[in-house]
């Protein structure tokens, strides 16, 4: 996930460029660029790390033009690195990019047989040779890039200048947002409305597979093939209930778009470079939270490392959505940091006069951190003498407070009492919490660590993908209304996202679901299973997969309707399912992310063609603050 901003105007270029991008350095924080053409020649730098890397370094540059692009990069193809970073410039070219091309590999293959020097390890630099290339046969940029668009597959984001025609930018996406801010006599681009609300309120929406030519008084939008559209201006008036809700239809949609940049912004602190490290967790530390941001992290990192490593056992304890998040950090915990861990329900775990052996770390999960059996809980285990951590949204909350450790998810106000955006914070946060305890116990190597820190670091971007997607799992939905009863299934990592997307069917539609782990169906639910049932399969390509087909091909024998999710262009999943979801291509440890957030919007959509109210459902409230 990046953050692309575009300007053409009386103004200079760098300041209008420099504001957009830190409204959208939550899109990515691994360097950073600007590219101005002045005097017919482009003055591009680039910096490594965050926004302010880049602003120290142009802050003394003279910068003159009236037309530039900026970026802001989460890094998916190529590492972190200045050299990768944006804007790529070939010959007259210079472009930004935010997304995947999905034939990179094929498109650099044919490139390197031309003779290309590619300069980067980016799939966005490919992009700027292929217009460059076009360029140089028809001398107009809008028409290079309609013979390029064809050519690319994949979830992108793309705005181009070109030295030789310094009057002008042009624009296209095909899955990434882009929206074109409207001026008088200057025009603007950007990834989010919140880059350019300082200079205007009106905007233009562009869809996928459409061009856009920006001129200073002039904006023109064309369709892939070069004709025309006629596309009147959205005026946002910014009320406080329309800032929240930042043009989305309901708060529930627009925290579930925000699900890249609350991931991204709930590891972002715990990973540096190739490694992970566990940041302000303030074990044992005095007034942790009058000091907390003054905390030496070095010296933190170092006493978490000591008091972690006499940890013998977990347990976890949340509520509802949260304890499903916690059943996925079982599969992590127990898997990368080789300790035992048990799930515990809140409400179940209090009343139970629950043993707590010796050396026992209790995680307790809660978004809003006032959850009451969450927090009985928190207070019981400490009676016991566990040692305590919390995971919330809410720093200072009541639980927060109770605990000796302290995790946060960093997703700011999640207004939609279904939880979207704080599941899958939690589950990042859980997943660099596993990373974290399985190298101080020494139980992954350096080379695992590195990938599984790659991984995370290309997840927000994969996620935007996800979210492309949306019209096919809005059509999916649809079909949903008229089943009797719904059974959501999985194995491993995947049955806890059954349950959750049982879950949002339950709390959104208020239609009646089940998850289940897909090896049991056999052991009842199959009795349940005909042409009135529809069955939801979380089926990515892991170690579990074939078990998982036949669970699939028992529900089609018995004339059940089956929507599968699986990874990437699954041929075996497409031809048993009467609908096929394809996720994209990850690992165990990031797939409950991708795969969950599809559940979240079949839920949305279902819920609103019902016309039930998706932010406030029926008999429920988001934090349960008493029992």
């Amino acid at each position: 996930m990046c953050g692309i901003v575009g300007y053409l105007g009386p103004l200079n270029p760098k300041d209008v460029i420099m504001q957009g991008l830190k409204k959208l350095e939550y899109r990515g924080y691994d360097s950073a660029g600007l590219a101005v053409i002045q005097e017919g020649h482009t003055k591009l730098i680039r910096a490594m790390g965050k926004l302010q890397a880049l602003d120290d370094k142009i802050k003394n540059e003279s910068w003159t033009g009236h037309i530039g692009i900026g970026h802001t990069r989460w890094a998916t193809h190529g590492v972190p690195s200045e050299r990768n970073a944006h804007p790529h410039k070939v010959r007259g070219i210079t472009l930004v990019h935010n997304g995947i091309i999905e034939n990179y590999h094929e498109i650099k293959d044919a490139l390197l047989a031309k003779g290309a020097q590619i300069a980067s390890d980016t799939d966005s630099e490919l992009v700027a040779h292929l217009i460059a290339a076009e360029y140089e046969k028809v001398k107009d940029l809008k028409s290079a890039v309609e013979r390029v668009l064809p050519q690319l597959l994949g979830a992108f984001s793309i705005v181009v200048l070109c030295e030789q025609s310094p009057n002008e930018l042009i624009a296209f996406k095909d899955g990434p947002p882009l929206v074109v801010g409207l001026g008088k006599g200057e025009n603007f681009v950007a990834s989010d409305v919140q880059a350019l609300i300082k200079y205007t309120n009106e905007f233009i929406y562009l869809n996928d597979r459409e061009i856009v030519k920006l001129e200073p008084n002039k904006v023109q939008l064309f369709s892939s093939h070069g004709v025309a559209i006629e596309r009147k201006s959205v005026t946002l008036n910014w009320n406080a209930e329309l800032t929240e809700k930042q043009g989305f239809a309901h708060f529930m949609l627009k925290e579930i778009h925000e699900q890249p940049r609350t991931v991204a912004a709930a590891v972002d602190s715990h990973l540096v470079e190739t490694t992970v490290r566990l940041n302000r967790i303030g074990f044992n530390h005095p007034a942790y939270f009058e000091n907390r941001e003054k905390m030496d992290v070095a010296k933190d990192w170092e006493n978490t490392q000591k008091v972690l490593k006499g940890v013998e056992r977990v347990f976890v304890i949340a509520c509802g959505t949260s304890f499903y998040a916690g059943n996925i950090a079982k599969y992590f915990i127990e898997k990368l940091a080789n300790l035992p861990v048990e799930i515990d329900i809140a409400s179940e775990f209090r009343y139970r006069d629950p043993v707590i052996p010796k050396n026992t770390l209790v995680m307790t999960i809660s978004q809003s951190g006032e959850t009451a059996d969450t927090l009985a809980a928190i207070r019981l285990a400490k009676e016991k003498g566990a040692l305590t951590l919390s995971l919330c949204n809410v720093k200072n909350s009541s639980i927060d407070r109770v605990a000796d450790g302290h995790l946060y998810m960093n997703t700011g106000p999640e207004i939609g009492v279904a939880s979207t955006k704080a599941f899958t914070a939690t589950i990042a946060l859980l997943n660099v919490f596993a990373l974290g305890l399985g190298k101080i116990r020494k139980t992954i190597s350096e080379k695992d660590e590195t990938e599984f820190v790659a991984s995370l670091r290309a997840l927000p971007s994969k996620m935007e993908v996800v979210l492309s997607y949306d019209k096919y799992f809005q059509a999916a939905a649809n079909t949903l209304k008229d089943f009797r009863g719904f059974l959501f299934m999985g194995r491993g990592t995947s049955y806890p996202i059954a349950m959750e997307g049982a879950l949002k069917l339950k709390e959104l539609a208020y239609l009646h679901a089940e998850g289940y782990a897909a090896g049991e169906m056999k052991h009842g639910p199959i009795a349940l299973i005909d042409e009135r049932m529809a069955v939801v399969m979380v089926a990515p390509r892991d170690h579990y997969f074939e078990k998982t087909v036949s669970n699939i091909e028992e529900v089609k024998a018995r004339g059940g309707y089956i929507i599968s999710m699986g990874s990437g262009d699954d041929q075996a999943l497409k031809r048993i399912s009467k609908q096929y979801l394809p996720i994209p291509v990850s690992d165990w440890l990031t797939n409950p992310i991708l795969f969950v957030v599809p559940l979240q919007l079949m839920a949305y959509h279902l819920s609103s063609e019902l016309g039930y109210d998706v932010d406030q459902p029926r008999n429920l409230a988001k934090s349960v603050t008493v029992e």
